[in-house]
């Protein structure tokens, strides 16, 4: 490879670790790519630069792009102001103070409710077919409920909880 600019090559690893990126999950490879495409930046400035300078310097970048991910991106891309994001994962939590409908009456504490398209366990006091009630607490895949009447608005005594099993 007499004569042909080393720089294209680190250039060529980046695309090709920017192209892998897209197709795996997390941002790994791209901070890899980055310490490549830096290298080609280095290698048109010192074309001379031997093998064994390049691995080093390589491996530097690609720690350094890596660190500033970890301690710098990441935390950013973290620190959300939206609560909508914080429930992203946790659908059954996003159902707190929700009002449902049950589609399975409550007996001896135990029914159903509609959730969309599908139906949830629900624990409550013993209810009717189609009654309307609030989701106050959720424990795993089970929804704590209380009746809804349709006077009276939601009971600010005890607002909505969020139980951490699992």
């Amino acid at each position: 490879m007499v004569g042909f600019p080393v720089h294209y090559i680190w250039w060529s690893v980046a695309l090709i670790l920017a192209a892998a990126e897209v197709l795996t999950p997390g941002f790994f490879l791209l901070w890899i790519g980055i310490a490549a495409a830096l290298m080609g930046g280095v290698l048109l400035l010192f074309p001379g630069l031997g093998a064994l300078p390049q691995a080093l310097l390589f491996i530097t970048l690609a720690f350094l792009s890596c660190m500033v991910y970890w301690r710098f991106v990441l935390p950013w891309l973290r620190d959300s102001d939206d609560p909508e994001a914080e429930l992203l994962n946790h659908r059954a939590d996003r159902l707190l103070g929700k009002r449902l409908v049950l589609v399975s009456p409550i007996r001896n504490g135990r029914g159903k409710v509609a959730v969309g398209d599908g139906q949830w366990l629900a624990e409550g006091p013993d209810l009717p077919l189609g009654s309307e009630v609030e989701v106050v607490a959720v424990e795993g895949g089970l929804l704590r409920v209380r009746a809804v009447t349709a006077t009276s608005p939601a009971d600010p005594v005890s607002p909505p909880q969020r139980t951490d099993e699992g």
